[in-house]
Order: C-alpha cells, then sequence, then structure tokens
C-alpha cells in the first residue's frame, strides 16, 4: 500500500510540474494558478476550507464538489481513515486514508491566515473531526448515550422555567406588601412621596422582563447543549455557543473600552459642578448694594440660571466625545436630528425666552406692582422665563406671553409713586353747562372720602380732552394697599362716593348726546339713596 502511495504521489508531482511548465513556458507573466468564486467545502454541516483559486483548469466549485464526492466514499467505507498533508511545490496535497481529499494552493489563502502550510493544517484538523463524527455516528453506546443527557438536559430546563415562574409569581404576591412597607416610610409630613399603584406597576413590568431574559437565556443553553450532544447537528451547537460567547465578549468589551471616557466625562462633569458653586458664591457677593448696578436682588437668581446652563452646556459639549457611542453614525444622526428639531420648532420658544430675559434685566416688571398690558390691568404675580402671571382686581388670573408684553405698551401704575402702593385713576364727562371748577371740587371730595387713598401726594383732576359735547376730566389719586382685590374694591367705593357727591350738587353724570334738554334732571334725590332693598349703614337689620 505505501508503494503505491508513493507512485500516486509521484504521478501528482509529475503532472503539477508538467501543467506548471507549460504554464510557464506560455506566458512566463501568467500565474499557473487563477483566482476565481469562493467556493465552501462543508461535510457533516461543518465546514472544513474555503477554496479560491482556480486550479489545474478547475474552478472552486469544480474542486469543492470532486472533493466533496472523495471524502463522503471514504466516509461511507469501514477502513480507518487518517488526515494528513504532503507537501507539493508550493501547494500542499489533504489526504484521507490513501485518497487525495483536496488541494490547498497559495491562491486559497485567506487574508487572515499566514501560508498555505497553515491553512492546510487547520482544514485538516477540521477533516479529522468529521471522520470521529462519522465513527460516533455508527456508535450505538455513544448515541444512546447523547440521548440520555439531552433527556436529563431537557428535564432540568423544564424544572429551571417552573422555578422561575415560581419565584416571579412568589415576588408579585409579596410586591405589595414589601413596598406598602418600605414606601410609607418616604414621607413629606403626611404626603407619601411615591404613589404605590405606579410603582407597583413599574417593578411588575421589571419582574415580566427579567422572567422572559431568563426563559429565553436557559432555552439558549438548552438548544445548544442538545445540539452539542449529537455528532450531526454538533456544528449548530457550537455555533450557538460561539455566537453566545463572542456576543459576551463583545458587550464587555465595550464596557472595559467605555470606562475611561466616561471617567474623564464624570471628571469633566464634578468639575463644572464646583464652578457652577464657585459662580454662585461670586454673583452673590457681587449683587450687593453698590457693586454693579444691574445684578441685585431681583435679577441675582435669573443670572445664577443662566450661568449654570451655560457652564453645564459648555462640559456637556467637552464631554461629548467622550460618552460611549459619541462617534457612531446613529449618534451622529441623532444628534443632527435634535438640532433640527430644535432649530425648526423652538424659534417661538427661544423668542419667549429672550423676551423673558429682557423684561428681567430692564427691570419692565416686577411682582407685586400693577400694571396694565394689552387692555389688562392687574397685579404681577410672578415674571417667569416664558410667560407672565397677572391677578386683576376681580380675582382673575391671566398668563400674557412675554413676546407680548414686550412688543407692546405696557403701563406701571406702581412707577408713579414713591413707596408702597399704586396709582388709582377714573375717568367722568361732565356738560359744558356745569362749571368745571365744581366739577374738580366735587371729584376730590369724592376722593377724600375714600378710604385707601391718600391725601399725601395730594389727589389731582385733570380735563384731558374738550369734546364737541363734553368736557373729560380724569381723577388720578394715589392708594394703599397694593393687592389686586382691595384695588377693584377701592375703584367700587371711589365710584359711589363720585356719584354720592355728584347728587348732593345737583350735577347729573350724563354725557349730554342729546337733541334737546331732558325735562327733568337726572338726579337721585338723597331721601331714596337708600331706597328698598338697600340699608342705611347703621340702620338695625329685620328680624
Amino acid at each position: 500500500m505505501r508503494v503505491v502511495g508513493n507512485f500516486w504521489m509521484a504521478v501528482c508531482c509529475c503532472v503539477l510540474w508538467s501543467s506548471w511548465f507549460s504554464l510557464a513556458s506560455a506566458d512566463d507573466a501568467s500565474p499557473m494558478v487563477a483566482e476565481g468564486v469562493p467556493a465552501e467545502l462543508t461535510i457533516a454541516n461543518r465546514s472544513i476550507v474555503v477554496l479560491r483559486a482556480t486550479l489545474l483548469s478547475e474552478t472552486p466549485e469544480q474542486r469543492v464538489g470532486r472533493a466533496r464526492a472523495v471524502i463522503n466514499e471514504a466516509l461511507d467505507g469501514n477502513e480507518a481513515l487518517a488526515v494528513r498533508i504532503e507537501p507539493v511545490l508550493k501547494s500542499y496535497v489533504v489526504l484521507l486514508g490513501q485518497r487525495r481529499a483536496f488541494i490547498i494552493s497559495p491562491g486559497d489563502i485567506d487574508t487572515a491566515a499566514s501560508s498555505a502550510r497553515e491553512t492546510a493544517e487547520i482544514a485538516a484538523e477540521k477533516l479529522r473531526i468529521v471522520v470521529a463524527e462519522t465513527q460516533q455516528t455508527r456508535n450505538v453506546h455513544f448515541m444512546l448515550m447523547a440521548a440520555g443527557l439531552s433527556l436529563v438536559a431537557t428535564l432540568i430546563y423544564f424544572v429551571l422555567l417552573r422555578g422561575v415562574s415560581w419565584v416571579r409569581r412568589m415576588l408579585a404576591n409579596q410586591l405589595p406588601r414589601l413596598m406598602q412597607r418600605h414606601t410609607s416610610a418616604l414621607k413629606v409630613g403626611h404626603t407619601p412621596l411615591i404613589d404605590i399603584k405606579n410603582i407597583y406597576y413599574l417593578v411588575d413590568r421589571l419582574l415580566w422582563l427579567l422572567y422572559w431574559m431568563l426563559v429565553l437565556l436557559f432555552s439558549y443553553q438548552w438548544l445548544s447543549f442538545v445540539l452539542s450532544r449529537f455528532p450531526y447537528t454538533r456544528p449548530w451547537g457550537e455555533s450557538l455557543n460561539v455566537y453566545l460567547y463572542n456576543l459576551a465578549k463583545y458587550v464587555l468589551q465595550g464596557v472595559i473600552d467605555a470606562l475611561p471616557g466616561l471617567a474623564i466625562a464624570v471628571a469633566i462633569f464634578f468639575m463644572a459642578r464646583g464652578i457652577i458653586g464657585f459662580t454662585r458664591s461670586l454673583l452673590m457677593r457681587m449683587a450687593r448694594p453698590g457693586t454693579i448696578s444691574w445684578l441685585s436682588g431681583e435679577t441675582l437668581q435669573p443670572t445664577m440660571r443662566l450661568t449654570s446652563i451655560a457652564i453645564w452646556l459648555f462640559a456637556l459639549a467637552m464631554a461629548y466625545p467622550y460618552l460611549p457611542g459619541a462617534g457612531t453614525d446613529a449618534f451622529k444622526g441623532l444628534s443632527v436630528l435634535v438640532g433640527l428639531m430644535i432649530s425648526l420648532g423652538a424659534s417661538s420658544v427661544v423668542g419667549q425666552a429672550a423676551a423673558g430675559l429682557i423684561l428681567t434685566y430692564s427691570r419692565t416688571l416686577r411682582p407685586g406692582e400693577f400694571v396694565s398690558v394689552g387692555g389688562h390691568e392687574g397685579t404681577v404675580t410672578e415674571l417667569g422665563m416664558f410667560t407672565t402671571t397677572i391677578r386683576t382686581g376681580l380675582g382673575e388670573v391671566l398668563t400674557i406671553p412675554n413676546a407680548m408684553i414686550t412688543s407692546g405698551v405696557t403701563k406701571n401704575y406702581s412707577r408713579t409713586v414713591d413707596g408702597s402702593g399704586y396709582v388709582v385713576d377714573t375717568v367722568v364727562t361732565i356738560g359744558y353747562d356745569t362749571p368745571w371748577r365744581q366739577v374738580e371740587a366735587m371729584l376730590l371730595e369724592a376722593a377724600k372720602r375714600t378710604d385707601g387713598i391718600v391725601m399725601e401726594p395730594a389727589p389731582q383732576v385733570f380735563q384731558t380732552a374738550l369734546s364737541d359735547f363734553y368736557p373729560e376730566y380724569r381723577l388720578v389719586a394715589k392708594a394703599i394697599p397694593s393687592e389686586p382685590r382691595p384695588r377693584a374694591q377701592l375703584l367700587s367705593v371711589l365710584h359711589a362716593h363720585i356719584q354720592d357727591v355728584f347728587n348732593e350738587y345737583g350735577v347729573a353724570i350724563m354725557s349730554p348726546h342729546y337733541l334737546a334738554d331732558p325735562q327733568d334732571a337726572k338726579l337721585v334725590p338723597r331721601e331714596n339713596w337708600y331706597a328698598a332693598p338697600a340699608r342705611e349703614p347703621g340702620a338695625a337689620s329685620d328680624k
């Protein structure tokens, strides 16, 4: 047999030498091996080698077909098959027993392999595994043992599934009691910080997620173990194990690679936090009276917030390259998408914020001041970044966008007086037949009778218009206090006193848009001031 083998090897060498010599003599630049379409040699579901070159006019696909036929024929026999490699020129022949399985030429070398010999040795080792697995399939004892181990693994698999299901149900039953015990301690006064209904739903969903993750993991491991017991399906089981191993390795390697960048990012954020603390203390010292004119107690808080936002944005820009996944195309695409959304949809928001900054630093409005904005009068209760809240004298709360305030005319009745209080005014129109001096005196008398209107500075009456049928008189006075509802009550009392004074002196309050004078004066006699159901102050009530 050895003589026959040596003779066969000599024949192969002669064929290869003659082929190489004929090709070299025809064209010195043309190689003996041409590159073709790669073809994979697979035996019993196991990949042996990938052939890439056209050798002796055989394409890779033809070489794979001939090698598969030789190997299957050898495996179908009963003889002992030894796998070895023999060098032929720069190529290597892989022998299965006394048969030539295939040839590894330099054109078959993968870019990851160092030489044709290394590729041939790897292919020979895989072919030895195929030979061993073929022998195992013919071993009844081995197959029975594999079936028994698969059965035991299946029983363990079902026990684990039942155990995981039992643990999940037990935790779900004990969860309300445990949550009630621990969440009751988290209170501010008598108000719980955590709603047990919401947290129960969240924890229950997490338990379900963990349950299904364990079920999938056990199923994956069971399938991999069972497939690895039988020779024909062993490559599939090994591929599952390799995939899970590579996945765990990839995740662990990603975590390890991300740790240095995360450490730098965390250090940057801690530095930003320290700088913010230093900046706050510096701004508080600079806000003292007499230091900086525009930085006061009113502008200190927004200035501190803006400074903190600027520092955090700068820290985020510095830490961005060190965040995990910052260099990926998905992260870059998401950044572009967020920036586009902000640029398209946040223009009005930015305008409102800019208007809020203008109002804050220009001090156009302050909380507690009585103003008129867009025809709405009231006391400023809150000056926010985007909106300003005003409470009217009737108790209504108005939320006005800051851009509307900066784009319109704002009347501030609290800035014209010194100290606390506000300016109150009202308008009446009296005909030209009434002396203007009398009208002014009556208006001042009504202001004098009204509680809440101070006499220092003294109230004033202005003739603001001389219309076709009447002059217009405006009474302007200072009032205290500045709360919104007392101001509405004050105006009501002032208007009542104006009517009483004008009735006392026989002057009708009416704008004379008329064709002729009325026959009777439009006055209310004093004896009718408290007509039923009105009741004079101090009079006894009917029981």
